[in-house]
């Protein structure tokens, strides 16, 4: 692949996902000392983040030097490129400290005609979720297959994920909690995995708030890819973050909208 390639392909994602990793694990459950980006609230990042986000930069201006960058850890670099990168070097980093294996690698893509990529790497569990906003793949210890979001259409029979209440703020506690009291099922903390699994058919519908977009934009091509959408609270996009769903079909979003307004 030169730098004149239109757009990147699924081996060049893999090959960030691979220097990510290789910077990444040799610091998983090892001592390592954690900062807190925030003065009010705790928000963690580890040499992990910042090594594994340096590396992927390198990399992508290394083999496309015009394109932007928009990442967690450092400077914002030519936003108003066609072709823009997404980069979340570990999506949890509450997890990873703790020793969870539920954080990720998340490396998006979009170009300004409409094409998107998308990956989330776990690369102690040898985890790859990939999408194009078309179609979507995982590839694990199980091997690799297409994926498809399950046939779920009622709120009532669905799996839904948020990282935690305690992130919402005001009347939006309120009305998630209209969601979740009419949800089967709920699960707490599972970070980038929540989307994957309604990519994988294990789950049906996040709903989460104050993401920013390297938390959102890396997942949308893997969902949409498999048959989901993603969205805002009321139907816009969800690509800058904020108040994001994410549904396995539009029935379940349009539930879950309804919820989420106190209009069902």
């Amino acid at each position: 692949m030169t730098e004149t390639s239109r757009h990147p392909d699924y081996a060049f994602l893999n090959h960030l996902a691979d220097l990510a990793r290789d910077a990444v694990m040799p610091l998983f459950r090892a001592p390592i000392a954690v900062e807190n980006k925030e003065e009010a609230g705790f928000d963690p990042v580890t040499e992990a983040d910042k090594q594994a986000e340096l590396e992927m930069r390198r990399a992508i201006l290394a083999q496309f030097a015009d394109h932007g960058i928009l990442g967690e850890e450092f400077e914002d670099e030519n936003l108003d490129a066609d072709g823009l990168w997404i980069l979340d070097p570990i999506d949890g980093t509450r997890a990873f400290i703790s020793g969870l294996p539920t954080w990720g690698t998340l490396i998006g893509y979009r170009h300004k005609d409409g094409a998107s990529l998308g990956m989330m790497s776990q690369p102690f569990t040898g985890e790859r979720y990939f999408g194009n906003g078309l179609e979507s793949f995982y590839q694990g210890p199980d091997g690799k297959r297409s994926i498809k979001t399950r046939a779920c259409h009622d709120i009532s029979e669905a799996t839904l994920f948020t990282t935690t209440p305690d992130l919402f703020v005001g009347d939006e506690l309120i009305a998630y909690r209209r969601v979740e009291a009419q949800a089967r099922l709920t699960r707490y903390g599972t970070d980038c995995y929540a989307y994957c699994m309604v990519a994988l058919g294990y789950g049906d519908l996040v709903v989460e708030s104050s993401l920013k977009p390297v938390d959102i934009a890396p997942l949308i091509p893997i969902i949409e890819g498999a048959g989901g959408i993603v969205t805002n609270w009321t139907g816009g996009s969800a690509f800058d973050g904020g108040q994001v769903i994410a549904a396995a079909n539009e029935a379940l979003l349009e539930q879950a909208i309804a919820l989420l307004a106190g209009k069902a």
